[in-house]
């Protein structure tokens, strides 16, 4: 996720038992022009692993090009994004907006698969619209590319992340016979609960969780538990959840520069505490304040003040 998946979310949602991880997506027209923005989103660490570069673009040759760029960074694997639906992505046919052009993501993936060594996956959506949900038949024809793995999201692009995502036909992929390869279910998924009934209900082989880590990087360690138990475990109190947020900010200033470190934590840091009662003087400075001591001792200060205390779990920045 852009502005997201930075070293040092990834860093906290692989302590928390996330399995894989990825980059935040970047641009192929970014990456061959050596853009600084496009290329920092390459540096990779121990703690990654396993870890996926996002790519993304609507031209073959520069995604050709980027992609070998990527794989000397050495990935566990490279992913297309054919699922991003913004507007600046989608309408230039990148992301979503390959889904109006499948010969040309059929194309552009099979080239890429057949010029790097490591493992290749996709990820995309249903559909354009409802009126072209072709993803059993897309999916057949992505496997065929050589492709390792298939993410699909419940959702057209022309939903955007509005109504609720639908699984009928990831589980309809899952379940056609000429599918071999791994096919992880994206949307919605929430907590542990949802992504039991995810796994019983459409057959997937794992499930891919986004947004709803925004402020909860401990949702992996939730579901595991449950996967692993049936055991429901408790929401982090505040102590715990500064405890987090304080490591994660550390980490944000050790990977990157003065104020972008600050700004970017800016919406981590707001949902780390939603919920808290009495909060909205704490959270104003949270978001204003631009100096790093400052924001050590107002993290602090919240474990300090709201200790032992639990929200209600379901507050990631999205609402999900």
């Amino acid at each position: 996720m852009e502005d997201i998946t930075d070293p040092s979310f990834r860093f906290v949602c692989k302590k928390n038992g996330a399995d894989l991880v990825y980059t935040e997506f970047i641009s192929s027209d970014g990456l061959i022009r050596d853009g600084e923005k496009s290329v920092r989103k390459l540096d990779l660490y121990d703690f990654d692993r396993p870890v996926g570069i996002q790519l993304y673009g609507h031209i073959t040759e520069a995604m050709v090009e980027a992609a070998l760029i990527a794989e000397t960074a050495n990935p566990d694997l490279i992913d297309i994004n054919f699922g991003c639906p913004m507007k600046k992505i989608a309408n230039r046919g990148a992301g979503a907006g390959m889904l109006r052009n499948i010969p040309l993501m059929v194309e552009m993936t099979k080239a890429i698969v057949r010029a790097v060594k490591v493992p290749v996956t996709v990820k995309t959506r249903l559909g354009w619209d409802d009126e072209s949900r072709n993803i059993v038949e897309v999916a057949e024809m992505l496997q065929d590319t050589g492709i390792t793995a298939l993410t699909i999201h419940g959702r057209t692009r022309a939903q955007l992340y509005k109504g609720s995502a639908d699984w009928t036909l990831i589980g309809e992929v899952k379940k056609n016979p000429r599918m071999k390869i791994p096919i992880i279910g994206n949307g919605d998924v929430d907590g542990p609960l949802k992504a039991r009934e995810m796994f019983d209900r459409y057959g997937v082989d794992a499930i891919m969780i986004g947004r709803a880590t925004v402020g909860r990087p401990w949702i992996f360690r939730d579901i595991r538990h449950y996967l692993d138990t049936g055991e429901l475990l408790p929401e982090p109190t505040v102590s715990e959840k500064a405890a987090l947020a304080l490591e994660h900010f550390e980490k944000s200033l050790e990977y990157k520069e003065g104020p972008r470190a600050v700004y970017e934590m800016r919406r981590h840091l707001s949902n780390y505490f939603k919920g808290l009662p009495h909060f909205r003087e704490t959270r104003l400075k949270l978001l204003t304040v631009l100096d790093p001591v400052e924001i050590r001792d107002l993290i602090s200060y919240i474990g300090r003040a709201w200790g032992d205390y639990r929200t209600d779990d379901r507050t990631s920045v999205y609402g999900l």
